[in-house]
């Protein structure tokens, strides 16, 4: 078969590999002018022209961000997740939503080994996954971490369907917020009644998802499925845990770890398997993740809270005097008025606003009567760490959970959880 592999970085790398392994004819292309790295001798469209004549191509393999209606033209579009599903041996269970993703998808595989069971995490948090697939059999099971951009064009549902938080995000590349949430739905547009679809109950668009499902449905924290109940997890009535197992702080990972414990219960009820699986994992990187405490002053990295719900969860998860460290470049999300009401009822006693939405942070959380030092977007994370410093007294919790993307500033949300870890270990 002729085969354009459109996007060549990670996710497209991994695509070439597994295809040429299959024998096809591969051909790279690209929108950017150049790439260093395509082994001699592959064909290769380079270029703003690049995915012009598709109809060339037997099939156009897309990279995850990249919208099918980008290759139009083409006469069959297929993607990584797409093959996947289509090949994989063994159960899938794939979660979804804004944010929270990586981190239920830890726990769900921490209760599984934990129980005994052979566990492949692949998708955004782990191994590409079709680099995992030769390593699959049929008794294991998969957890599969989908991003809308990875859901755009699915035609086979995860037998366990985990939908999760959704608001606003990734307006920079998808159209609407109609569009990102159409493509979320697609992890349920395929599942028969035998099938599961975990929910966040109290979120309007995970309920309207779930609810387009034939599965059977599960609402996150419904008293008949997993919920936090005096202290303890329970499934339906059965007291599993203490929520002390648990070792990430907030309200919200509390709902991340029910939804764990409600999509794997078809396959562990044992209650040591989940005391055991909840307390060994110890958190992601730049995810609400203590840094360090100097002089009495806690310092948190949330770096990867690129929305205005993350935010609020950040500020949601302690009830101590906050300094909140705000800011970045826009995903398409201006409007930060239910930040600054969460920020006034939630105990933050200051705001520092940085990069490109410094100016509108500003604006909105002074009207909101919240103290707010804009340090615009010149400002390196020394000079932002030494400004909350400051202003934290012994006792304060620093956050840094900015709302926003990172770019502007920094390479990545990683690299700017990074640079702030360093800065605060220099203080």
């Amino acid at each position: 078969m002729n085969i354009a592999i459109a996007g060549y970085a990670v996710e497209g790398k991994s695509n070439f590999e597994y295809f040429s392994r299959l024998g096809h004819s591969i051909t790279i292309i690209d929108e950017r002018s150049a790439l260093d790295d395509v082994p001699p001798g592959i064909p290769t469209r380079l270029g703003t022209h690049a995915f012009e004549n598709l109809a060339d191509f037997d099939m156009v393999i897309r990279t995850a961000s990249m919208s099918p209606a980008k290759l139009a033209g083409a006469k069959k579009i297929w993607s990584a997740a797409n093959e996947f599903f289509a090949e994989c041996p063994a159960p899938i269970m794939g979660v979804t939503g804004t944010k929270g993703k990586g981190t239920t998808v830890s726990l769900i595989a921490s209760i599984l080994e934990k129980a005994g069971k052979t566990v492949h995490v692949v998708g955004n948090i782990g191994m590409p996954a079709l680099d995992e697939l030769p390593h699959i059999k049929k008794e294991d099971i998969v957890v599969y971490e989908l991003s809308s951009f990875q859901l755009w064009d699915l035609e086979k549902s995860p037998h366990v369907a985990v939908v999760l938080m959704i608001e606003p995000d990734h307006l920079d590349i998808h159209a609407s917020f109609e569009e990102y949430i159409a493509a979320k739905r697609m992890i349920v547009a395929s599942q028969k009644q035998e099938d599961r679809v975990v929910f966040a109950k109290h979120n309007t668009y995970a309920s309207a998802i779930a609810a387009s499902s034939p599965a059977y449905k599960i609402g996150v924290q419904s008293e008949e499925a997993a919920y936090v109940k005096d202290d303890y997890f329970w499934y339906a009535d059965e007291r599993l845990c203490p929520v002390s197992a648990l070792q990430l702080p907030g309200a919200h990972n509390q709902d991340n770890a029910c939804a764990a414990i409600a999509a794997v219960w078809e396959y562990v009820q044992d209650k040591e398997a989940f005391t055991a699986g909840l307390s060994a994992f110890k958190g992601l990187p730049h995810r609400l993740k203590l840094v360090r405490t100097v002089d009495d002053v806690r310092y948190y990295d949330d770096s990867i809270a690129t929305t205005v719900g993350s935010a609020i969860a950040a500020i949601r998860a302690f009830s101590q005097p906050k300094v909140l460290i705000l800011g970045g470049s826009s995903k398409g999300i201006t409007d930060f008025t239910d930040l600054a009401a969460a920020a006034k009822d939630g105990n933050v006693k200051a705001v520092i606003a940085i990069g490109d939405q410094a100016e509108v942070i500003t604006h909105s959380f002074s009207l909101a009567g919240v103290p707010v030092k804009n340090l615009g977007k010149e400002v390196v994370m020394p000079e932002i760490v030494a400004e909350a410093a400051r202003l934290a007294l012994p006792g304060d919790v620093v956050i840094l959970s900015p709302a926003c993307a990172s770019f502007g500033m920094f390479k990545s949300y990683a690299d700017r959880g990074d640079q702030f870890v360093a800065a605060v270990n220099a203080l």
